[in-house]
């Protein structure tokens, strides 16, 4: 069995959208990063930096429990225990497929984060703030339109690079961005909304993304999420 420690993230939609496109049962134990459940004890020895999403394996390569923490590993692993499935096993298209998974960790997620933070969370508009991560945010629009105007997807086939990507894309809006200004973007982008098991991904713990939806978080939850109580020494 495997135990996903979740929240409703981009992070953490990666790993129900390859989990879905597995079809492997898995059990979801919800951590509300909202409410600090992320800096518990028994998360911390799963994941010590505090973030999700993390994983048990409770049947591991030698038969024993694993756990994994940073959403790349953790696909990686999937994709492996899987029998390669979206990351093929031969070295020439499997770094094809881990590059670009590499993109999405150094570049996607960190730098359109910070574009969600300073144009929706920060207590104070900053402009140079706004534009320095608008038009990162831009740049790396650019980078990935201009791939995929030579390749269906970001690796040429389907894999664990487009899962990972494609999350933090869907909050473009956030972000500053048209996808109209991307066409070879908004049409890889529309094709992975319209997979069954992308959409069944998205699907959950629903409720709590509708809930999320309705404002901006509270003073307790924005210390937590963004404040002094992030930063504490754990």
């Amino acid at each position: 069995m495997l135990d996903l420690y979740f929240w409703t993230t981009p992070n953490g939609y990666k790993i129900t959208i390859l989990l879905e496109e597995l079809g492997w049962q898995y059990n979801v134990i919800p951590v509300n990063i909202g409410k600090g459940e992320q800096f518990k004890p028994e998360f911390l020895r799963i994941s010590p930096n505090n973030r999700i999403p993390a994983l048990v394996d409770h049947d591991g390569p030698d038969g024993q429990p694993l756990s994994i923490f940073e959403s790349g590993a953790i696909m990686m692993y999937l994709a492996e225990k899987a029998g390669w499935r979206f990351m093929p096993p031969d070295t020439r298209r499997r770094y094809d497929v881990v590059q670009w998974l590499m993109f999405q960790m150094a570049s996607v997620g960190p730098m359109l984060g910070q574009a969600h933070h300073f144009r929706r969370y920060a207590p104070e508009q900053i402009p140079y703030a706004i534009d320095r991560y608008t038009n990162e945010a831009r740049r790396i629009y650019g980078v990935i339109d201009k791939r995929l105007s030579e390749v269906p997807y970001l690796a040429g086939e389907y894999s664990i690079a487009d899962m990972a990507t494609y999350p933090w894309l869907r909050t473009h809006h956030w972000q500053g961005q048209d996808l109209e200004a991307f066409p070879h973007l908004k049409r890889w982008y529309d094709a992975i909304e319209q997979r069954p098991a992308v959409q069944r991904g998205l699907a959950v713990m629903k409720d709590e993304v509708e809930r999320a939806r309705q404002g901006l978080p509270d003073k307790e939850a924005w210390d937590i999420l963004f404040g002094k109580r992030q930063f504490e020494r754990r």
